[in-house]
């Protein structure tokens, strides 16, 4: 759908610019993949985030999608469009076992960043 997309973040990341990434995940949703979206009588409930856990380190990954068209189909096929909010806090409770998070992992403009990086963004 249409509204599983955030356009400010599709362009900061087709340039590369870590300043316009930022602003747009300070400012407008992120699409996050799901193992378990929430129950539709319940919209408070955002559902169970899928990360990645590389089997060889056992580090994890959080991934964000500009859009969902950019999730990989080997992901869950679930999405949530999360707030500015959800991401400080979802980052906040787990910066302990998140080592990266990977926007737009599969292209067309992927870009990396460690938790600390992004929650400095999202504070500033």
């Amino acid at each position: 759908p249409l509204e599983f997309r955030s356009q400010a973040l599709a362009e900061a990341l087709e340039k590369q610019d870590v300043a316009a990434v930022a602003l747009a995940l300070r400012h407008g949703n992120t699409v996050v993949p799901l193992i378990k979206p929430g129950p539709r009588d319940r919209p408070l409930d955002s559902g169970e985030v899928w990360t990645y856990r590389d089997p060889k380190t056992g580090e994890v990954a959080l991934l964000l999608f500009s859009d969902a068209a950019n999730k990989p189909a080997n992901l869950p096929p679930a999405v949530g469009l999360q707030s500015p909010a959800w991401l400080r806090a979802f980052l906040t409770r787990y910066r302990s076992t998140i080592t990266t998070v990977f926007l737009d992992i599969a292209g067309p403009h992927p870009m990396q960043a460690a938790p600390d990086e992004l929650l400095k963004a999202l504070d500033a």
